[in-house]
């Protein structure tokens, strides 16, 4: 798994592993080339440190998150913990022993990236980048996903990070509905919004209007992983080029 995150990580960011540790010789960081900062640690601890059975030891990789909140969802499931050794400012850690799929753990290095970039980068993403297609998470239990659009096609909705006025965000509703049911165009980002209720934080919004319904039959989580490769839906994410076509051609 190490050297499947360093061909990617070679491959997405031109970032080669730095070992800076003499006491730990065969823990690789990969941090970013202008600002220095680490956007991911990989370690190898034994099982019992992170609360497993067993006294081996295994490998896992640290990664710093945005959200607070998406970092409490995210270590109630297999494979996700508190960060080992860095707890603090949002990192968490990842087994790398095949408990979470690859293309999920690199999506939480995207992430980490994203999140620990410096200013300047992270200013000029957003200025040259081109419009960009995005799945993003709705949660039942907190919001009649099912009715959003019943009396209007716009709405305002929890701002993603790195989402752009322009871009095209696909809503997934989880649990128990688990599947893909709008198709929305980004009017505006970047509301001032305050929330803090039921362990959901919203600092901004964006407006969204609705393009698309789908049936939630179309898309369910079921057809998303064993046709496109999409095991879970925690937080923002790109759509694969297949999906996007598929997406876009169902009527």
């Amino acid at each position: 798994m190490r050297e499947k995150i360093f061909k990617y990580v070679k491959d997405q960011y031109k970032t080669e592993p730095d070992y800076p540790f003499s006491t730990f010789p065969d823990y690789p960081v990969l941090r970013h080339g202008d600002n220095g900062k680490w956007f991911a640690l990989i370690m190898n601890v034994p099982r019992e440190k992170l609360g497993l059975k067993g006294e081996e030891r295994v490998d896992i990789v640290n990664v710093k998150l945005g959200d607070p909140v998406l970092v409490n969802m995210l270590v109630q499931r297999p494979g996700y913990f508190y960060g080992y050794h860095i707890s603090r400012s949002n990192w968490i850690s990842i087994l790398l022993d095949g408990t979470v799929p690859f293309d999920e753990i690199c999506q939480w290095i995207d992430e980490s990236y994203a999140v620990t970039a410096s200013k300047q980068k992270k200013q000029k993403k957003q200025k040259i980048r081109p419009p960009k297609e995005w799945i993003v998470p709705a949660n039942p239990k907190y919001y009649d996903i099912l009715h959003a659009f019943d009396d209007t096609r716009e709405i305002d909705w929890k701002q993603g990070r790195g989402i752009k006025t322009g871009d095209t965000i696909f809503i997934y509703a989880a649990a128990p509905v688990s599947a893909i049911l709008y198709q929305c165009e980004v009017l505006e980002t970047e509301i001032p919004y305050k929330h803090g209720a039921h362990n959901l934080t919203i600092t901004a919004l964006m407006k969204i209007r609705m393009l698309k319904r789908y049936e939630p039959g179309r898309f369910p989580l079921k057809k998303l992983r064993e046709e496109y490769g999409i095991y879970a839906v925690r937080g923002p994410r790109g759509v694969p080029y297949s999906l996007s076509e598929a997406l876009k051609k169902s009527e």
